[in-house]
């Protein structure tokens, strides 16, 4: 071997840094469901990397609609996706559903993060946990809000596990 040239060692943060593992729904402070689609699957038969991270988008846009909370087409306050993370662990695959869980790990002025667990349905353990953070925003001048409106914080508040603060 050339001088200089040897074995890649991981940095001494990466040696310390925990292993991800998968968890279980009770991890997560609510579920819903995501149908799979034929054109999420890529060409090795499962669902295609990029589209974990519109399911985690899918599932919590989705809990913030239903709770009232955020309007898509009208609203003065849009969340921006400034950070976002994925570990797979098992492949999700078109036909089966994806049960998504999600919890708020914290919740800042204007940011908040979400982490987010995707199960094929009737699986125990998760295909996949991630996070993402929105920085909420006004609409029209993108600039982060001074802070969340009330009825957003009390949304956020029902996405906190107690067992994992």
């Amino acid at each position: 071997m050339p001088q200089g040239v040897g074995r890649l060692r991981p940095c001494p943060k990466m040696r310390r840094m925990s292993k991800p593992t998968p968890q279980t729904r009770e991890a997560f402070a609510h579920l819903s469901t995501i149908t799979t689609r034929w054109m999420d699957n890529d060409i090795y038969g499962h669902v295609n990397n990029v589209t974990y991270y519109s399911y985690f988008d899918t599932a919590v846009n989705r809990y913030l609609i239903e709770a009232g909370v955020l309007d898509i087409h009208g609203g003065e306050v849009i969340g921006l996706v400034i950070e976002t993370h994925c570990n797979y662990f098992a492949p999700l695959a078109f036909p089966h559903n994806v049960q998504a869980g999600i919890r708020v790990a914290h919740i800042g002025r204007s940011s908040v993060r979400y982490e987010i667990g995707l199960f094929e349905q009737g699986q125990t353990q998760s295909a996949a946990i991630g996070h993402f953070v929105h920085v909420y925003v006004d609409r029209d001048t993108r600039r982060p809000v001074q802070a969340l409106p009330e009825p957003f914080l009390q949304a956020l508040e029902r996405l906190r596990v107690p067992s994992l603060l």
